[in-house]
């Protein structure tokens, strides 16, 4: 019936809008029927789960292993231990603790977490004031003696508006909805923390081996050149071999200061993630480090929920929930107002004659914008097309996660092929070189033989651990693309204990720190993450 009359509603009022009648007979024949339906009705559409319908049959399109086992939670959170490497996994268990990226998503938490307690305060009488007075006067006229008085005055008034149509109500699910948003991007952060602190951690060592392999090779070479040096100070050899065997040296020294610069960035790289100033991290020096040679653990097939649960793809839908219920805020300016107000005051003065005086109103009050020339349907339609957006927005986000799979996916399988092809080509080149030392000490062949085996050997032995390095980085993608990596933290664990000192010396926030999540949404936040 409400439905019936809200459609009923909107052409009444835009005739009478044009008409620029009273609005006595709206008042008299439509409010008592509106009350009477109402029954604290709530505007606005009630959320439902944005459905993806194509991503319960979706797979990618390669898939590394053949395992019809899924992985536990436990290794999904903890997905770099697969590597085993005590030094990466101490490094991204510090950054979780310590960066200052994902220390700024626990304070946008906290501040979620106030917005919380604001909105859920609207639902108690919003206006609470006491005002007091005391005047005094002193008066003297000629001729006579000086009089003082004084005027007492004091009054509290209280203002209840009742939620009949859901306004407060449908603020308070709107900040819920932001609250449990801003969990799920805080989440995303450690994701997208762990996979660069990974990533970054693969590429220092993998600079690291090159740094290694250049100074072996400049090493070989420098033995060439002294080679060639000595047979063409004997004339033995061409000015040729000896400019070229001296060229192919200084060319491979000239890497390593290049090469030196990308480790010293990528330290400092490493320094941010962990909250750190740029300089030395002990954890990572000396000698002896092999790149691991590893094969992801998951699944034969994607579950669907690895997409659906990845913190993005919740932040999206707790955006589109917290705008949805911004329509039903908008929808309730149509509707009138009620409030229950009530004043005591009291009053006293010296002067003779006068009494002391108090009183107490108590009574209902209307508040209606009855004539709005539209703009409470342009809002709702501003309200609605911002809710069509995020519902957009959060299909692509689905997609892009789909993608980054599919992408890492291919990446290691492809990775993983390409790495036996270039072992292969790195023996070959290496024998080469072997056969082609003997030949040139042999006099069966020229030096330029020798300086092209070497180029060979160099390149691929570089194209090996570079492609190791890939491998590595795109397993840690691939982990990362299916949301492993976060676990469940309460605000302590979000915020540091400095943070939190300082934040308490400006205010006090143990109530919020103590606080839980509104609970008429928490149940629902909890089946949206799948916690």
């Amino acid at each position: 019936m409400l439905k019936t009359l809200i459609q009923i509603w909107h052409p009444v009022s835009n005739f009478t809008s044009r008409l620029k009648q009273s609005s006595f007979w709206r008042i008299t024949i439509l409010l008592p029927a509106l009350l009477l339906t109402c029954s604290c009705k709530t505007l606005g559409p009630d959320f439902e789960e944005p459905e993806v319908h194509w991503l319960n049959s979706w797979q990618p399109t390669v898939w590394p292993i053949s395992s019809t086992t899924s992985p536990a939670q436990e290794s999904l959170q903890s997905w770099w231990t697969c590597f085993d490497d005590p030094v990466l996994d101490s490094l991204i268990e510090e950054a979780l603790r310590e960066n200052h990226t994902l220390q700024s998503g626990g304070l946008r938490v906290l501040e979620s977490r106030a917005i919380q307690e604001l909105a859920g305060s609207s639902l108690y009488p919003q206006i609470q004031q006491i005002t007091t007075s005391v005047d005094g006067v002193s008066s003297k006229q000629e001729g006579s003696s000086s009089s003082d008085q004084v005027f007492s005055q004091f009054q509290g008034v209280l203002g209840w508006e009742l939620d009949f149509w859901g306004r407060f109500e449908r603020a308070v699910e709107s900040a819920d909805a932001n609250y449990f948003a801003s969990v799920a991007q805080q989440r995303d952060l450690q994701v997208l923390i762990a996979v660069q602190m990974a990533q970054v951690y693969f590429s220092y060592r993998v600079t690291e081996a090159r740094i290694a392999i250049t100074l072996n090779n400049a090493e070989i070479q420098k033995r060439s050149f002294d080679i060639t040096n000595e047979r063409f100070a004997e004339g033995e050899e061409s000015e040729l071999d000896f400019q070229q065997a001296r060229t192919q040296y200084l060319a491979t020294l000239s890497v390593v200061p290049q090469l030196e610069l990308i480790l010293r960035n990528t330290r400092n790289a490493i320094c941010i993630l962990l909250g750190r100033p740029p300089g030395e991290v002990p954890e990572i020096s000396g000698d002896g480090y092999r790149l691991a040679s590893v094969k992801p653990v998951i699944p034969m097939m994607v579950p669907s929920k690895h997409l659906a649960h990845r913190p993005d793809v919740r932040n999206a839908a707790w955006n589109v929930a917290a705008q949805s219920a911004q329509i039903g805020i908008a929808e309730a300016d149509y509707y009138p107002a009620l409030s229950l107000l009530g004043s005591l005051s009291w009053s006293k003065s010296s002067l003779a004659g006068i009494p002391d005086s108090s009183g107490i109103t108590v009574g209902p009050s209307l508040r209606w914008n009855i004539f709005d020339h539209g703009a409470i349907a342009s809002n709702i339609k501003i309200q609605n097309a911002r809710l069509q957006l995020l519902l957009e927005n959060f299909q692509r986000t689905v997609m892009e996660a789909a993608k980054e799979v599919d992408n890492s996916a291919v990446e290691v399988v492809k990775t993983s092929e390409q790495q036996e092809y270039i072992d292969q080509s790195v023996e070959a080149a290496r024998r080469a070189l072997e056969i082609a030392d003997i030949r040139f000490r042999e006099g069966l062949i020229d030096f330029q033989r020798v300086l092209s085996a070497q180029r060979a050997l160099f390149t691929q032995v570089e194209r090996q651990v570079l492609n190791r390095g890939n491998h590595l980085k795109s397993v840690a993608s691939l982990y990362g693309s299916m949301g492993g990596g976060w676990r469940p933290m309460d605000l302590n664990e979000m915020i540091s204990a400095d943070t939190w000192e300082t934040l308490n010396e400006r205010t006090d926030w143990t109530d919020v720190f103590n606080s839980k999540p509104a609970g008429g949404s928490k149940d629902q936040g909890e089946a949206l993450t799948d916690e």
